[in-house]
């Protein structure tokens, strides 16, 4: 992957060399301080290889410059180089490594699309259960936000209730004040009366006292004389009004 990235990025660069320009463009993306560049994101899948390890963006690479054939000389070229030198010398570990290396290549090659397949499998159960705990936690979530929002309406609802036993106290409050008015103006009203009844009480005393004062005073003041002369007139007054009926009733 590290050199898929070299050679891509190398790639991208035209006013240098393409290998040199790639590994400048690869050390400044990891060492510089003041850089933003966001971290490529990884392939699901590899890229495309010759051979099976050699990756496509090398011959890409060297193709403008040395055309189709320009890697394999270069690796052969290598190759030779580093033999007629004896920089590499073939020994019994060569072939060793060339058996192992054809063994690997081949078990490769024969079990590699099923274990590939097995994995791919076990990625996908994984992403599934993945998914499985983020769809219920999604929906826990959801529930959550929904219960929040009917709690809310409920503060809501207990904002009018408070309101509404606001009034209920306010209105107790002015029904006991009207209830106390109401006493006050009674008892105020009781003894209002008291004091009318008191002096009717002391009014119609003095009126009797006055009355009866007059009477004693005239019936001390008539004599007996008086009382004979009286009497008889009244006496003759009741025979003429007799007569006066009797002619009345024979008419």
């Amino acid at each position: 992957m590290l050199s898929r990235i070299v050679f891509v990025s190398a790639n991208a660069v035209k006013s240098s060399g393409p290998l040199g320009a790639g590994l400048v463009q690869l050390s400044h993306l990891h060492t510089s301080p003041n850089s933003q560049a966001p971290v490529p994101a990884l392939p699901e899948k590899g890229g495309k290889t010759r051979h099976g390890i050699i990756p496509e963006e090398i011959f890409q690479l060297l193709y403008p410059k040395t055309g189709v054939t320009g890697p394999y000389m270069l690796g052969a070229g290598l190759l030779t180089y580093i033999l007629s030198k004896e920089i590499y010398i073939i020994n019994h570990e060569t072939f060793a490594a060339a058996c192992m290396g054809t063994v690997i290549i081949y078990g490769v090659r024969k079990f590699g699309p099923d274990v590939a397949a097995f994995a791919d499998k076990l990625n996908e159960e994984k992403v599934q259960k993945a998914q499985e705990v983020k769809d219920l936690a999604m929906t826990s979530l959801a529930q959550a936000v929904l219960d929040e929002k009917k709690e809310q309406w409920r503060a809501e609802g207990r904002q009018m209730l408070f309101d509404a036993k606001r009034n209920n106290v306010a209105m107790l409050l002015e029904t006991n004040r009207r209830e106390r008015v109401h006493m006050v103006t009674n008892e105020v009203k009781k003894r209002l009366d008291y004091q009318i009844a008191l002096q009717t009480l002391h009014r119609r005393m003095e009126q009797e006292h006055m009355v009866n004062w007059v009477e004693k005073n005239v019936v001390t003041s008539i004599t007996p004389q008086q009382e004979k002369t009286s009497i008889a007139k009244c006496i003759t007054d009741l025979k003429l009004l007799a007569k006066v009926q009797q002619a009345k009733a024979t008419v």
